[in-house]
């Protein structure tokens, strides 16, 4: 079994009824999703971070959001740049990055 350091949930905006009709949705969460993942891989991270798109968390004014456990950090406001900012100081760094934070 996986056990994860971090585990990454970003929203993906998609509905329980599987509509993806979201805020995270509509501001490229998908694509985040990605930069994760890329990130975690050029980091050499794979087998420390888990990556999951989740359904909606419901706060959609925040989004794209993305939810870091077992830390429970909440960011928001995502976007490329930011996932990179995360990468290097919370899930490499150990450090959340408190600007990024909901």
């Amino acid at each position: 079994m996986v056990s994860p350091k971090y585990h990454v949930f970003v929203c993906a905006g998609t509905k329980l009824s599987g509509d993806k009709k979201g805020l995270c949705h509509s501001r490229g969460s998908e694509d985040l999703v990605r930069a994760f993942m890329t990130e975690i891989d050029e980091r050499e991270l794979s087998g420390e971070v888990l990556v999951s798109a989740t359904s909606c968390f419901g706060i959609c004014d925040k989004g794209p959001i993305a939810v870091v456990y077992p830390d429970g950090v909440w960011y928001g406001g995502l976007d490329a740049e930011k996932v990179a900012v995360i990468a290097e100081e919370h899930l490499e760094g150990g450090t959340p990055v408190k600007s990024l934070l909901i």
